[in-house]
C-alpha cells in the first residue's frame, strides 16, 4: 500500500539532543550491554539495537521492553531506563530508526528543517513500527531467545517513539479511504512517554480506540513542543490517554519539567526535578510491568502517595 508523503505531525517532536552515541560498556553489576548491528534484507534497512540483559540466570525467561527513541535519538539514548530494567530483572532491547535518528543532526544547519520534515513523513513512521516488529523476530530467532520471555513483553517509546508503539500496540489510522493497522500481537502492554496524537486524522478516539491492552501514559505540565510551524501543547498527551481504548490505564502527570526531561539530558527541566523525575519515572515504568506480567500490583497502587510532591495528577483506570 502506498502512504502519501504528508507529515505525521507525530513526528515533529524536538525531543532536543541526545548523548552521543557510545560504545556498549561494562555498566555496574547486575546486567550487561550489547549493541547488535542488524539488518532487514527484505526492507534493505539498518536497525542498530542496544540490549540491557540481567546478568545472573534467572529461573525462568524474563520480560521483554521494547524502546522506541524520539525524533534524533539513537539505542544509546534512555539508559536510564535500560539499566533500570536490567538491573530489576527485566530485558530492554533499545532501536535506533535510522530514517529518523541522531544523524539528522549533521549536515547543513540550514537544511535542518527539511531533514526532519523528511524523517515525519507516512513512510517513516511505518519503516519505525516495521523496525520494531523485525528487531522482535531477530532476537527470538537469536541464541539469546531462551532468555526472554515471549509471552510478556512490552512496547515503549518516547515522543516520535510513543506514537512507533501506539502502532504497535493497536492504533490504526486511515490512509486512502482504508484503515492501516500494524498491531504486532506479541505486545501485551505499552508504556507511552509524552506520546503526542497523530494530527490531522480527526477524532482520536477513532485512531486510538483499537489500543486495548493495558497502557501507562506518562507525561508533565510543561511537556510543550514549539518548533516553527508546530505546537503541541501538554494538554495533548492528557488526549491521547483519553482516547486510548484500554480497560486498565494510568497517566501520570509531573509538575513542570518539559518535554525532553524523559531523555537522557541532565538538565532539561532543571537539574534537581529532572533526576526526580527520571527516578519516579523509572520506578512507575517497573511497577506497571509488574502489575501487568506478575499480577502484583502493590507498588504501582503505592507509587502515587510515595511521589505526591512531584505530580499534578495521577489517574488510574479499570
Amino acid at each position: 500500500m502506498m502512504f502519501s508523503r504528508r507529515t505525521w505531525a507525530i513526528a515533529a517532536l524536538l525531543a532536543a539532543a541526545v548523548p552521543r552515541l557510545r560504545a556498549a560498556e561494562s555498566p555496574a553489576s547486575g546486567y550487561s550491554v550489547r549493541d547488535l548491528d542488524w539488518l532487514d534484507a527484505a526492507r534493505q534497512r539498518q536497525v542498530p539495537v542496544r540490549l540491557y540483559l540481567p546478568d545472573a540466570a534467572p529461573s525462568k525467561p524474563v520480560p521483554l521492553v521494547v524502546f522506541s527513541h524520539g525524533i534524533g535519538g539513537s539505542r544509546a539514548g534512555y539508559s536510564y531506563l535500560g539499566r533500570y530494567f536490567a538491573a530489576s530483572g527485566l530485558a530492554s532491547l533499545h532501536l535506533q530508526h535510522v530514517g529518523s535518528d541522531r544523524a539528522l543532526w549533521g549536515g547543513n544547519p540550514l537544511a535542518l528543517v527539511g531533514r526532519l520534515r523528511d524523517a515525519a513523513t507516512d513512510g517513516e513512521a511505518v519503516a519505525r513500527v516495521g523496525d520494531l516488529r523485525f528487531a522482535l523476530d531477530r532476537l527470538l530467532a537469536s541464541d539469546l531467545a531462551g532468555a526472554i520471555d515471549a509471552t510478556r513483553i512490552a512496547a515503549a517509546g518516547h515522543s516520535y517513539g510513543a506514537n512507533t508503539a501506539l502502532l504497535a500496540a493497536g492504533a490504526s489510522v486511515p490512509r486512502q479511504g482504508q484503515r492501516v493497522d500494524f498491531r504486532d500481537a506479541r505486545v501485551r502492554a505499552a508504556i507511552l512517554i509524552s506520546a503526542p496524537p497523530f494530527y490531522g486524522d480527526g477524532d482520536p478516539t477513532r485512531i486510538l480506540a483499537g489500543v486495548s491492552m493495558p497502557t501507562l501514559h506518562i507525561t508533565a505540565t510543561e511537556d510543550v513542543i514549539r518548533i516553527p510551524g508546530y505546537f503541541s501543547g501538554a494538554e495533548d498527551r492528557v488526549a491521547v490517554f483519553d482516547a486510548v481504548g484500554s480497560a486498565r490505564k494510568w497517566l501520570a502527570v509531573f509538575e513542570g519539567g518539559s518535554h525532553s526531561i524523559f531523555t537522557d539530558r541532565a538538565g532539561t527541566g532543571g537539574p534537581t526535578l529532572n533526576a526526580q523525575v527520571k527516578a519516579a519515572t523509572r520506578e512507575l515504568s517497573l511497577a506497571f510491568l509488574r502489575g501487568v506480567f506478575d499480577g502484583d500490583e502493590t507498588e504501582l497502587q503505592r507509587w502515587p502517595q510515595r511521589h505526591a510532591a512531584l505530580l499534578a495528577r495521577f489517574t488510574a483506570r479499570g
